[in-house]
């Protein structure tokens, strides 16, 4: 329990000693620094939230809304941390924590993260960041470097060229995707400047459709594309309806077919198209768009071709799986996150463009910090001022190295590959979505209602389905509270199943720490909590449905 707080005299001395003297070896906070630094995994493992506690209940410790009048102690405060927010934090580098787009942290970042928040550099500015931008120009140029595989002279010319850039350094993939989509709208409607059009940067998207004589602008994406594609339809003033989305095929890939029908009509309805966009790891299945062939279709109708990798593009890194991704060196930008399969702490995402040229398109100047003609970063990203994330992936490049990342991209996709065996082995499950990167779906079916499924009419299967759906909700929920291991969960349209709603466990397997083992218990402890009291009401009904026994007699 925390004590309550100890409240100090503010002054001018106390506000120094703050800045400037560090706590005690032996305090609260002293030891919380050493110890963290010692061994990040074991302290959070002392920390890990063991059972869920009602979110409502959580809040009442963040209540109050009125700021302090005088300081407490600092040891205090970090009592506070510890006991109600570390406490009840989630333990995302746990190896049974496998239903997020979250991993484990190499050793060496939290040392080093030290080294980064200490500095405070801000990237917006040389000024400010000095030896941060040409580092941070590197590794915007060795991810480059990555997915587009150019010769030294190119990196020589381009990677620290004042007035261009290979990408932008950003908090995530949601301002990467934004930034890329940024870019093709501008480009595609400034190639024509004269007759009076300043360019849609003064003019806007109005007048830029106006100038050109179109009724509307379009973005177009398979129906798995990111929500962030929305939000950048927002943001870039094209409307949402207008992120035109396309359906997926079996393999949940966009429909090529359908992509080419809906680019007819948009044409027909004298509708700009700004971009394409090709997603190489979608987040509920993991699943990579025929990107080669994107890119045939984007240079015929000669728009923008934007690649969202944000989860799967450091496949790359693998020799024996980069072919999957094949085409992405035909886009024309393409999101990566390097705090997803990368092992970097969050808030490290990048779009990085193939023509160092384009960001030009969406460069900003201001005479008191960022000049015409400089290095600045802050030029060419959304984001004004920003930290020195760079430096984590700069030191994850040279210390994990290539093949240290090929290894870790490698057991994953084998690792999910592994995991889909084992359910295709287990008769009460199902697997939903084969892994193609490290990413699969699946649900609890028991045996006798896969029996009924064969045989079913379809008002029947609807009925088992919906059922089903309840069932996976149930289990998701009770496993998340028990607090031993957590799949998430989201809705899929099969095709096996003629495209009904269907509620799926989804796993992600980026964790090297996660062994076979443990997948096994995750599905051991599934098949449990379906047996007990709170899945009873739906098994019950799956009894009735497929006319197996009496209902309660499975209940433990």
């Amino acid at each position: 329990m925390t004590n309550k707080p100890r409240y100090a005299e503010a002054s001018m001395e106390a506000m120094y000693r703050i800045f400037t003297v560090p706590e005690a070896p032996g305090s609260t906070l002293g030891n919380i620094d050493q110890k963290l630094s010692q061994n990040l995994a074991g302290f959070l493992q002392e920390h890990i939230v063991a059972v869920e506690k009602d979110l409502e209940e959580l809040q009442k410790d963040f209540s109050d809304s009125e700021i302090p009048e005088k300081p407490i102690f600092v040891s205090d405060q970090a009592d506070f941390l510890m006991d109600k927010l570390v406490a009840q934090s989630v333990h995302t580098a746990s190896p049974s924590f496998i239903g997020h787009m979250t991993s484990a942290l190499p050793y060496f970042m939290l040392p080093l993260s030290r080294i980064m928040m200490a500095l405070n550099q801000n990237l917006v500015k040389i000024e400010t960041s000095k030896a941060f931008t040409p580092m941070e120009r590197q590794v915007l140029g060795m991810i480059h470097r990555l997915i587009y595989d150019k010769n030294d002279g190119f990196y020589d010319k381009w990677m620290h060229e004042p007035g261009y850039s290979l990408g932008s350094f950003c908090s995530g993939g949601t301002i990467a995707n934004i930034t890329a989509l940024w870019v093709a709208r501008n480009c595609r409607f400034d190639k024509d400047l004269k007759n009076g059009f300043r360019g849609i940067q003064r003019a806007g998207l109005y007048g830029a459709l106006q100038h050109y004589g179109y009724k509307g602008a379009a973005i177009l994406v398979s129906e798995r594309g990111h929500y962030s594609l929305g939000k950048a339809a927002d943001v870039l003033g094209i409307g949402r309806d207008s992120l035109i989305s396309i359906k997926a095929d079996a393999r949940n890939k966009i429909d090529l077919q359908e992509l080419r029908t809906r680019i007819d009509e948009l044409k027909a309805d004298n509708v700009a198209i700004i971009g394409m966009v090709g997603v190489a790891g979608t987040s509920e299945t993991g699943s990579v768009d025929p990107l080669d062939e994107m890119a045939d279709i984007a240079e015929e109708i000669g728009c923008h071709f934007h690649v969202d990798a944000a989860w799967g593009g450091p496949t790359l890194f693998s020799k024996k799986y980069a072919h999957i991704l094949k085409g992405i060196e035909r886009a024309d930008s393409v999101t990566i996150d390097a705090h997803k399969q990368m092992y970097v702490p969050m808030g490290a995402g990048m779009v990085v463009f193939k023509d160092p040229s384009l960001v030009s398109s969406i460069e900003h100047h201001a005479d008191y910090i960022i000049r015409k003609g400089s290095r600045d970063l802050g030029a060419y990203t959304l984001e004004g001022s920003r930290p020195g994330i760079a430096m984590l992936l700069h030191s994850g490049l040279k210390i994990i190295g290539r093949s240290g990342y090929e290894i870790l991209i490698e057991q994953g996709i084998e690792k999910a590959h592994a995991f889909a065996s084992m359910i295709n082995a287990e008769t009460d499950f199902e697997l939903v979505s084969e892994p193609e990167l490290n990413i699969l779906t699946y649900r609890y079916v028991p045996a006798f209602v896969k029996q009924k499924l064969a045989t079913a009419t379809p008002a029947q299967v609807d009925e088992i389905h919906e059922v089903l759906n309840r069932l996976t909700k149930r289990i998701q929920k009770n496993q998340r509270a028990r607090g031993k291991s957590f799949v998430s969960r989201t809705t899929l349209t099969p095709e096996a199943w003629d495209r009904r709603r269907t509620i799926v466990f989804r796993v992600v397997l980026a964790n090297p720490l996660t062994s076979l083992e443990i997948l096994q218990d995750v599905l051991a402890e599934q098949k449990h909590i379906a047996s007990t009291s709170a899945c009873t009401e739906c098994m019950d009904e799956l009894h009735g449905l497929c006319d197996d026994r009496p209902m309660h007699a499975h209940a433990v």
